[in-house]
């Protein structure tokens, strides 16, 4: 999953969306070094991307990709639900996704001390593009390909994905609400688990 869905499931605790949000740059056990809200969010992350990477639904979408894609095609696919996520956010929020994701932008800035630097230097492009409202629309989705396509020095051609998301819009939609019900549930036990650990 991506960033808006990451920190979606990480529930109404700031610190743990923090670590949710920040988890991909953590490596190991280096998690260990920040408080226990924090942690928790960082293997919520990790359950979160394993459950993911092993669903039988989220690798039919990921399939119909590969040929052309190969192994960015799960990295498009996340990216693809997080478009369905924000397109469909008052099935799964009462709170407008407009809102939530400036309280999102503004936890960000209240804890920035604690974000790893990379996270610090890519800030101020996800504020001015806003990255999580704009993946609610085709052509927000589209600029995010279009980024992660340069990102790959257009190895990639991650910016043509578009076509298929237009192309098989229904089916990848379906797959995203089946798949993502599952993943909620999932992702709540999870939570109250590692919320029961101690990490002292």
């Amino acid at each position: 999953m991506n960033y808006l869905a990451h920190i979606y499931l990480s529930g109404n605790n700031d610190l743990v969306t923090i670590g949710n949000f920040i988890a991909d740059g953590i490596k190991g056990s280096s998690y260990k070094t920040y408080p226990k809200d924090i942690q928790i969010g960082i293997l919520l992350h990790r359950h979160i991307d394993t459950f993911t990477d092993a669903h039988k639904t989220v690798r039919q979408s990921t399939k119909r990709l590969h040929e052309k894609y190969g192994h960015y095609s799960g990295i498009i696919v996340d990216i693809l639900y997080d478009h369905f996520l924000a397109k469909n956010w008052e099935y799964y929020s009462e709170t407008p996704l407009k809102q939530y994701v400036e309280s999102f932008y503004d936890t960000l800035e209240e804890h920035y001390e604690i974000l790893p630097t990379r996270i610090q230097k890519m800030m101020p492009y996800m504020l001015a593009d806003n990255w999580l409202l704009s993946y609610a629309s085709i052509e927000g989705i589209s600029r995010v390909l279009d980024g992660m396509n340069r990102r790959t020095k257009n190895r990639s051609a991650m910016n043509e994905a578009i076509n298929e998301l237009e192309a098989f819009y229904t089916e990848f939609e379906n797959e995203f609400t089946s798949f993502f019900n599952e993943l909620l549930q999932s992702s709540k036990e999870k939570l109250i688990e590692l919320q029961k650990q101690d990490y002292s």
